[in-house]
């Protein structure tokens, strides 16, 4: 009997699984589009960056880097059952993901009241960054909101088959919005001059 309800559990969660698959594709073509939309205007226009990055970046990319490990051992930890590592995981995952947050509303601050460059300028690429780093900070807010439904199940007794589940959810949109920085962070780098 237990056996059944943990199938009918697996096959009740496929659909949200693939859901989850389609939302990162379409998210990844989103940023695809974006840096396509920016490599279009540079050629065209012929106006570059021409400014270098915050080093609030390089920290909150640091940080984001560390979080997606957290978020694994958070994750290795519900596999083996160990449930209170796996809360002290989630939570270091949540709190590095707000410390990249922190981070990155810093780095807008140093560009726009040290660097001068503005959302509106006259060099449009220079936008892009805010754009870039914008929709990319929507994206670590949903992460956060599902590291928090993890963490919230990792808290009642549910069961293992759903907490699993949630884990990885979680750890397969937190592991994506890792790349999809480091994607961005390097492609802004590469653009700056």
């Amino acid at each position: 009997m237990m056996a059944q309800l943990q199938d009918k559990d697996k096959l009740n969660l496929t659909p949200k699984r693939f859901n989850m698959w389609i939302f990162i594709f379409t998210s990844f073509m989103f940023f695809a589009a974006l840096t396509s939309g920016f490599i279009v205007y540079i050629g065209g226009k012929g106006h570059a960056l021409k400014i270098a990055m915050p080093q609030a970046f390089i920290y909150s990319t640091a940080v984001i880097v560390l979080s997606s490990l957290t978020m694994y051992l958070a994750s290795k930890a519900a596999k083996g059952l160990q449930f209170a590592k796996q809360r002290m995981f989630l939570w270091a995952t949540f709190l590095l993901g707000v410390l990249f947050l922190i981070l990155q509303v810093y780095a807008w601050y140093v560009l726009t009241f040290k660097m001068g460059v503005f959302f509106v300028n006259p060099n449009a690429s220079q936008s892009f960054i805010y754009v870039f780093s914008g929709m990319h900070l929507l994206h670590i807010l949903g992460g956060l909101v599902l590291i928090l439904i993890s963490l919230i199940g990792a808290y009642r007794k549910t069961p293992q088959v759903t907490n699993l589940f949630r884990m990885e959810m979680s750890s397969i949109f937190w592991h994506f919005v890792d790349i999809i920085w480091i994607y961005l962070y390097v492609f802004l780098l590469l653009n700056q001059n």
